[in-house]
């Protein structure tokens, strides 16, 4: 049986470390709607109404903290989304809640970026959104910092300021599903696996930003995840 090679074999996508020239590797990454009460509200639903929804984006979405990027090709309103994000060590399904937590290696910051004006389309017509979360450098990520060295960050802070004005502001704790619950539902739809990343849904205030603009995502405990677009 013959196999193609249609990818460089040097593709793997990695994420840092907060150990200086420790990279670990991207499997997938999967993202959490509506998880904060306040988000669900401000962008016109019930969180009460419903469990957990997931959808994806490429890994090859994937971007480092960074200096500055291109301004996003094929939108006018570019939205950031703060996120804490959980980096799971060891496959499992049907994972109890209890459980959860032993499956992972660690967690970073993450801006999940939103064409909001792509989306709104989308859903006007009643058609996927994918382009409007999966494009080009859509998920900025922090440095990942293995739980032996953080722990599990209950009660830490999230926050994201664009150009030093502060936008979203939270406690990790108004999650509607913690992180150990977000774990057990999704781990019930597919088998998660080493390097599968979870971006856990974002708080209330999220916004624009615009090009020349730098935002910057932090979590008490962890190091920022900052992008800065040019002009």
């Amino acid at each position: 049986m013959a196999i193609l090679a249609l990818r460089p074999p040097s593709t793997e996508i990695t994420l840092a470390t907060t150990s200086p020239d420790t990279f670990v590797g991207l499997h997938r990454i999967f993202c959490v709607g509506r998880n904060y009460a306040e988000h669900a509200r401000e962008m016109g639903h019930d969180p009460n109404a419903e469990p957990p929804f997931f959808f994806s984006k490429p890994i090859t979405a994937a971007v480092p903290s960074v200096a500055t990027l291109p301004f996003p090709v094929a939108t006018e309103n570019l939205h950031h989304e703060a996120e804490l994000c959980v980096l799971i060590k060891t496959s499992g399904a049907n994972i109890d809640a209890a459980d959860a937590l032993d499956h992972v290696w660690g967690y970073s910051t993450g801006n999940d970026l939103t064409r909001r004006d792509v989306q709104a389309q989308a859903k006007k017509k009643r058609r996927p959104w994918d382009m409007s979360k999966g494009f080009d450098q859509s998920a900025i990520f922090g440095a990942v910092a293995p739980v032996s060295e953080v722990g599990h960050l209950e009660g830490a802070r999230i926050r994201c300021d664009v150009d030093g004005v502060t936008t979203q502001s939270a406690d990790l704790s108004d999650m509607i599903w913690p992180v150990a619950d977000v774990i057990a539902f999704l781990s019930t739809l597919v088998t998660l696996h080493p390097g599968d990343l979870i971006m856990t849904g974002t708080p209330a205030g999220v916004g624009p930003i615009k090009r020349g603009q730098t935002c910057r995502v932090q979590i008490d405990g962890l190091e920022d995840a900052a992008v800065t677009y040019a002009p």
